[in-house]
């Protein structure tokens, strides 16, 4: 066991001197690792409260190195949580930094489903403070595998359905539409779920239109036959209507189906975006839905 110094003056009296003698008592290195991390600990805590999150998560993150000279994984790990909380207010570069070695332990230690959602916090840093969505694309899928392995099937598929967005956005409408399929699936066996696959199966509709147009139609007439409420659904009569519309290059009749969907059941900015890609591709149209 590893040793530290601790000083102390002691005073001895023989009845005819007082001799000042110094006294060594020998401190188990450990216990001096442990006190250290307590002091970084609380000091980080100060600097919380006078909200200087750069110095609060290094403090936090200098406890973590301690804990992990100590062996302590778990303490290590929190600590570097509790670092990453803190730099997210001020450094997400280092919060990112920090949650990844936080899930580097979390893995090792076969925590998969706390490893998962440290991904997350890390794709969620990744999409609002540094809009990278390739790599934040890249955490939710890992996320996603995590989930999987542990069988939080739920918690899996609102990770794949974040990647199967960016895709859309990003083009890549293969990939998007492999997700919406499989998630969708999932779903409509599940009596709790099964209302939910019918907008998996139309986003999947409209990556495919996006692609092709009898790729559009072929995919509906399979979504229908998988999942039958899915034919008596708004969304399947309106992806209906588009296409007869895009057949007759009828530019006028696809805004206006749109229109009247638009009216009863808001479509959000994905669905908009991904409605006039589609449109424009109908010659003489002027690229919007107005």
């Amino acid at each position: 066991m590893k040793y530290g110094v601790n000083l102390h003056d002691g005073c001895f009296n023989n009845g005819v001197h007082n001799t000042a003698i110094t006294v060594a008592f020998l401190v188990p290195y450990d216990s001096l690792l442990e006190e250290a991390c307590e002091m970084y600990c609380r000091a980080a805590n100060m600097f919380k409260m006078t909200k200087n999150w750069s110095a609060a998560g290094n403090a936090f993150c200098k406890a973590a190195r301690l804990h992990l000279q100590l062996q302590n994984k778990h303490d290590c790990a929190t600590s570097f949580i509790d670092a990453g909380n803190a730099y997210k207010k001020s450094d997400p570069n280092e919060a990112i930094k920090c949650l990844n070695a936080s899930i580097d332990i979390y893995t090792d230690m076969g925590r998969f489903t706390i490893a998962a959602k440290h991904h997350i916090s890390v794709a969620e840093i990744l999409e609002s403070d540094l809009v990278d969505i390739e790599k934040a694309i890249a955490h939710y899928e890992q996320a996603a595998d995590y989930y999987k392995g542990e069988e939080s099937n739920s918690s899996a598929n609102k990770c794949l359905l974040k990647v199967g967005a960016y895709c859309a956005q990003l083009e890549q409408y293969q990939k998007a539409i492999e997700i919406y399929e499989q998630v969708g699936a999932s779903t409509m066996d599940n009596p709790l779920l099964k209302y939910s696959a019918k907008e998996y199966f139309f986003k999947a509709s409209l990556c495919h239109f996006i692609v092709d147009e009898l790729n559009a139609k072929i995919a509906v007439e399979k979504y229908e036959e998988m999942f039958p409420a899915f034919s008596d659904s708004r969304e399947c009569k309106l992806l209906k209507k588009l296409l007869e519309a895009h057949e007759e290059q009828n530019s006028e009749a696809f805004t206006e189906a749109v229109k009247d969907f638009d009216s009863i059941s808001r479509l959000d900015q994905w669905h908009t975006t991904l409605l006039l890609r589609i449109k424009k591709t109908i010659q003489g149209d002027e690229g919007d839905l107005k």
